[in-house]
C-alpha cells in the first residue's frame, strides 16, 4: 500500500470513530487476527497492498474513550510491524495517528482512563525515539556522528581544562595511550562514533582503579548494578568493572541501548552519566515536546549531569585542535603487550611474579580485576608479560597453592554507647563478619553486656594479643601507623583512661612517632 493511501485509510478510520459511530451502536471491520489479544497477523503481500485495513474500531455502550485507547494501541502494534520490516516512515505515520487518538481521550469525563492515557502516550513517544535512532543506523550505517556544538557551556569547560584542570587533562591524555587502540577498535566493530573513546577521560581520567563517591568503578565508571546488567561479574575474587577490555564491551552495550532510547548522542551521554530513568523523567516533566534535544533539557538536569555533556564536547574540541586552545600534548603511553595462559590453581600474584622475575606491580596492572591479587579457584585466564606464558606453565607446579587464612576469634563485652560499626573498627574487621559470627538477625540491635565473638585475621590482631604481657623497653611505646589508643591499651593489658592520665592526653587522638609511657 502506498503511503498516501495509508494516510487516507487512517483518516477514514478516525472519521469513522468520531463522526459515524452512534452511542450504543457498533462499527466493525474484519481482521485477520491470531489468538485473542495478539498483534494482528498478515502475510507480506497483504501488508504491502493493504497495510492498515485490519484495524477494528468498536464502540459499544457509548464507551468512546476506551475504544480510542484500544485503537491507538492497535496502531502502535501495527507500527511495530512496519518498523521490524524496515518501513520506518510508515511506522512513524501510524504512531503519529495513534498519538492524535490518545490526545482526544477526555479523561475529565472518564477519569479511569488517566493512567492508560499516560502509559500509552509514553509508549508512543518512546517508540518514535527508538525509530529515529534506528533510522540513523539504517541511513548512515554508523550511527549519527556526535555534534560538535560550541556554546557558552562548552566554552566554560574548555576554560576549566585550560586553567585549574590542565594537569588533570594532560595526565589523563598521556594515560589514554594504554587503552585507546583497544577502545577504538571495539567502537569500530560496534559501528559507534570513535569519539566515544574519549569518554573515560572525563569519567576516570583513564585510571583503571578510579572509584567515585557513588561506588562507580573503573575506566568506564560502572556502579555494581549497571555493571551486572551488562555482564560484568563481581565476587570476592574478581571485579570485572576493573578490567579495561570487559568494561569497554559493557560500556558499548550500554551506549547502544541508550541510543536506541534517545536517538541523539548528547542525550545518550547524559543518560550514561545519571541513568536513562532520570533523563526520561526529565523529558516527561517538560510538557513541551517529547522529541526535544539535550540542550532543551540542560537546565533541568542535575548539575553534574548537565555539566557532563559540555565537558565531553570540550574534550573533543581540544583534542581536534590542541594548538588553538593552547595545548601541546605529550606522546601518550604505549599499550602494554601481554599474553594469556589459563590456570586452574589458586595462586598469589606475588608468588607468580617472583618465579617469573617480574614485579608484582606489573603483574597487578595486567590483571586489575583480581581484587585480592589472588587468582580464583576456578579456571582463569591470567595475563602475563609477553614471552612469560610458557615459563609459567613449566613452573606452575613449583608455586604453592594459596588458601584463605583461617580466622581467629577474640571476645568483646558490649559497653554502653557502642555500636557494631564502632566495635568492627576497633578490631579491624567488618560489621558483616561480626553479624555472621554471632548469628545476629538485626544488625542494629545489640545490648549492653552482650558477649560478642569477633572474627579477626590471624596476622595483625593475633600479634597484638600475643604481646599483651610484654612491656616495651623502658616502659615506653612509639606509636605506629594504624595504631589507636584503644589498640595500644589492649596490647599491653591496660585501658585508655589510664594511658590518657599517665601521658596527660586531652583526647584519644595520636600521631605517628609519638611516645607513650605504659603503666599497667
Amino acid at each position: 500500500m502506498k503511503l498516501a493511501d495509508c494516510r487516507y485509510l487512517i483518516i477514514f478510520l478516525i472519521v469513522l470513530v468520531f463522526g459515524c459511530a452512534m452511542p450504543g451502536g457498533s462499527v466493525k471491520k474484519n481482521w485477520n487476527t491470531g489468538p485473542a489479544g495478539d498483534v494482528p497477523t498478515t502475510t507480506n503481500d497483504t501488508k504491502n497492498n493493504n497495510a492498515a485495513s485490519d484495524i477494528a474500531i468498536v464502540e459499544e455502550n457509548g464507551d468512546k474513550g476506551q475504544n480510542l485507547m484500544d485503537t491507538a494501541l492497535d496502531l502502535s502494534r501495527l507500527a511495530q510491524e512496519f518498523w521490524s520490516e524496515g518501513n520506518l516512515d510508515q511506522a512513524i505515520e501510524v504512531l503519529d495517528e495513534a498519538y492524535i487518538l490518545v490526545t482526544k481521550v477526555d479523561t475529565d469525563a472518564q477519569p479511569e482512563l488517566i493512567q492508560q492515557k499516560y502509559d500509552l502516550r509514553f509508549l508512543i513517544s518512546k517508540r518514535i525515539l527508538e525509530i529515529y535512532a534506528s533510522r540513523y543506523t539504517a541511513v548512515n550505517g554508523n550511527y549519527k556522528a556526535i555534534p560538535l556544538t560550541m556554546n557558552k557551556h562548552v566554552e566554560r569547560e574548555i576554560k576549566q581544562f585550560q586553567t585549574v584542570e590542565r594537569k588533570f587533562f594532560m595526565r589523563s591524555y598521556k594515560r589514554s595511550g594504554r587503552y585507546m587502540e583497544m577502545i577504538v577498535k571495539a567502537l569500530k566493530e560496534a559501528g559507534l562514533p570513535e569519539d566515544l573513546a574519549w569518554l573515560p577521560l572525563i569519567e576516570s581520567g583513564f585510571k583503571v582503579r578510579a572509584l567515585s563517591r557513588a561506588r562507580a568503578l573503573g575506566l568506564w565508571q560502572f556502579i555494581p548494578s549497571t555493571g551486572y546488567k551488562f555482564g560484568l561479574k563481581r565476587d570476592m575474587w574478581i571485579d570485572e568493572r576493573l578490567d579495561p577490555e570487559k568494561a569497554t564491551a559493557a560500556a558499548i552495550d550500554y551506549l547502544e541501548e541508550l541510543h536506541n532510547i534517545f536517538g541523539d548522542w548528547t542525550t545518550v551521554l547524559a543518560g550514561y552519566n545519571c541513568g536513562e530513568g532520570l533523563v526520561l523523567r526529565t523529558i516527561r516533566s517538560q510538557k513541551i515536546n517529547y522529541l526535544d534535544g539535550f540542550w532543551d533539557l540542560y537546565e533541568k538536569l542535575p548539575r553534574e549531569t548537565a555539566r557532563y555533556v559540555p565537558r565531553f564536547l570540550a574534550t573533543l574540541h581540544i583534542l581536534k585542535d590542541p594548538a588553538k586552545y593552547g595545548f601541546i600534548l605529550e606522546e601518550p603511553d604505549k599499550p602494554v603487550p601481554y599474553e594469556t595462559v589459563t590456570i586452574k590453581k589458586q595462586v598469589q600474584l606475588k608468588k607468580i611474579a617472583g618465579k617469573l622475575g617480574v614485579s608484582l606491580k606489573e603483574l597487578s596492572e595486567l590483571n586489575p580485576e583480581l581484587r585480592r591479587k589472588v587468582t580464583p579457584a576456578a579456571s582463569y585466564s591470567l595475563r602475563l608479560p609477553s614471552g612469560k606464558g610458557e615459563v609459567l606453565l613449566a613452573m606452575l607446579d613449583e608455586i604453592p597453592k594459596w588458601s584463605t587464612p583461617k580466622s581467629s576469634y577474640v571476645y568483646h563485652r558490649v559497653r554502653k554507647g557502642e555500636a557494631l560499626s564502632l566495635i568492627a573498627m576497633k578490631y579491624r574487621t567488618s560489621v558483616r563478619a561480626i553479624v555472621r559470627a554471632n548469628n545476629i538477625r538485626e544488625k542494629h540491635f545489640i545490648r549492653v553486656g552482650q558477649k560478642l565473638k569477633i572474627p579477626v585475621r590471624g596476622s595483625s590482631m593475633s600479634k597484638v594479643y600475643a604481646s599483651k604481657s610484654k612491656l616495651p623497653p623502658g616502659g615506653k611505646y612509639r606509636v605506629k601507623k594504624g595504631d589507636s589508643l584503644w589498640l595500644i591499651a589492649k596490647m599491653f593489658n591496660t585501658n585508655t583512661k589510664k594511658l590518657m592520665r599517665t601521658n596527660n592526653l586531652q583526647t584519644t587522638r595520636l600521631r605517628v612517632g609519638q611516645t607513650l609511657k605504659i603503666i599497667r
